[in-house]
């Protein structure tokens, strides 16, 4: 959606205020993947001179845990603030965000947003414990029995002088 902020930026105390759905269905989240758009409530506000943009989303994010491999779909919150402004100076960079000739791409801002914002490694539960290297059984069901003790065959050599002493 592109938000024309003109009356924002040039009256003070204005303030607009939307609803919008962004669609993150052809973005690349590796294994994860959002099967409805994600709600945002989006508002830009002119406080004594700059822009203010705030945006609070929420939706569901469907994936396969990285340590275990369950399904998992969990519910995510965010809530991001950027100051705007109509044009770039040398060294502004990151602080703040470009809307030339007064309008903002909301989906494509926010869509930027959501993905430098998930977690680089999605678990079903933070104190996952995997899968056995062994055996593949899922850790958090329960024990496997496996003994994890084995000694590496690299060193198998070195376990023989050790074990003669």
């Amino acid at each position: 959606m592109i938000l024309d902020l003109k009356n924002v930026f040039l009256v003070e105390d204005e303030r607009v205020a939307v609803s919008v759905d962004v669609d993150m269905s052809g973005a690349d989240t590796g294994s994860a993947c959002f099967t409805e758009p994600v709600k945002a409530a989006v508002a830009a506000e002119n406080h004594a001179g700059f822009v203010e943009f705030t945006a609070d989303l929420s939706f569901d994010l469907h994936f396969d845990c990285d340590r275990c491999a369950a399904p998992v779909s969990r519910a995510f919150n965010y809530k991001f603030r950027h100051i705007l402004v109509t044009q770039l100076s040398d060294e502004s960079g990151d602080d703040y965000i470009e809307a030339p000739d007064y309008k903002l791409d909301t989906d494509a801002l926010l869509r930027d947003d959501i993905l430098l914002e998930l977690p680089s490694k999605l678990l079903c539960k933070e104190t996952c414990k995997g899968l056995c290297p062994k055996c593949g059984k899922n850790l958090n069901e329960g024990s496997c029995g496996c003994s994890l003790k084995e000694t590496d065959p690299r060193l198998a050599a070195l376990a023989s002088l050790l074990s003669d002493e």
